[in-house]
Formats: C-alpha cells, structure tokens, sequence
C-alpha cells in the first residue's frame, strides 16, 4: 500500500520534470533520498540533465528547511508543538535540535543535515533564535547541495534499480556523516575560543 502511494506521488513529480523534484524535497512527503534518487533514475532515462537536476534539488530542499526556519522565527515553539505533526516534526525532535543548537551553535546548521532525527528539526531553533536568515540559507545550501548530488548521481547509477538508493548510499553517507560532524567541532572550537579570547 506505501510502496504504491510513493510510486503514485512519484509518477505525478516526474510530470513536473525539474520543478518535480523541487516540489518533491519542498513537501516532503517522502524521504529526500527517494525523490532524488528517482530524479537520478530519471536522468539515466534521458528525461532530465543531471545539473538542472542538482539546481532543482538545491532550491527545493533549501526552500524545505525556510518554511521551518520562518515557522519558528514568526510562530516559535508553541506553534511547531502544535503544528509540527503535519510535516512529521515531533515535539523529541524539537527538544534535540534546540539542544544541538543550543550548544553548538550556527554550525551546526551544516553538520547536522547529514544525521537522521535532527536533520529537518534543526532550522525550528535557528528560526527561534532569530539567526541570520543569510546565515541560515547560506549554511543549508551547503549541506543540500552535496546531499543532491550523492543521491541523484546513485539514482543515475542504479537506473532501473534506484529503488535501493537508500541502501546503497550507507557506505557514502556514512564519510560525509563524519566529515560534517568534524566540521561542526571545529566551528564550534573556533566560535568558543574567539569568545574566550575577546
């Protein structure tokens, strides 16, 4: 029943071509990872070029993360508790993402795209504590833009069997995990002894 609800909403974004993908990591009724992974098919079909595909992608998932951006600087907390549910926001992912925040920082808008649960959560706090909306897009089209091209390049790859994009990216995702969470430490070491020092 799942399988044939993702195939449906897929067939109907693939309509859409290029603003498919868009509106696909945009609503995100499914994960990221198959919208795009079914773009990279798309693309091994010859009906999109994979750079129209990355910019695409780019647009749709960073425009994702402002709706959540602007929802917590204008509504805050009380109105994501409340509303949170119908973008698959609970209230345990708030608590994380405003405590990863909390204590690392802007950076860890870019870390923690790359790491499960906290990945969409983390732009309620960056709205809540009315970070730089610059700032904020700037950090997220970094982490978006390479998360894009991993999963549209496998979905290429995989073609006719993109449906195991998921499964096939671990041993890719896993590096960049790391790679991320490096980069947060040493922001957030950077950001602490410029503090220290001032």
């Amino acid at each position: 029943m799942m399988a044939q609800f993702i195939n449906s909403i897929l067939e109907f974004l693939s309509q859409l071509g290029y603003f498919g993908i868009a509106l696909g990591l945009m609503i995100e009724i499914i994960p990221s990872e198959i919208v795009l992974g079914y773009g990279g098919y798309m693309i091994s079909q010859g009906h999109l070029n994979f750079a129209g595909a990355v910019i695409a992608g780019t647009i749709g998932g960073t425009i994702a993360q402002l709706f959540l951006y602007w929802a917590g600087y204008y509504g805050g907390r009380p109105f994501l508790e409340k509303y949170g549910k119908y973008v698959l926001i609970k209230k345990s992912h708030i608590d994380v993402a405003e405590h990863w925040f909390e204590k690392y920082g802007a950076g860890v808008i870019f870390s923690a795209r790359f790491i499960p649960v906290v990945r969409h959560a983390i732009s309620i706090p960056a709205g809540i504590a009315k970070m730089s909306a610059t700032k904020f897009t700037l950090y997220t089209v970094a982490a978006v833009l390479p998360w894009s091209i991993l999963f549209l390049y496998l979905g290429k790859v995989l073609g006719k069997n993109w449906s195991h994009v998921k499964e096939f990216a671990q041993p890719y995702v896993l590096p960049i995990i790391i790679a991320a969470v490096v980069l947060g430490v040493i922001y957030y070491l950077i950001k602490k002894t410029k503090k220290t020092t001032d």
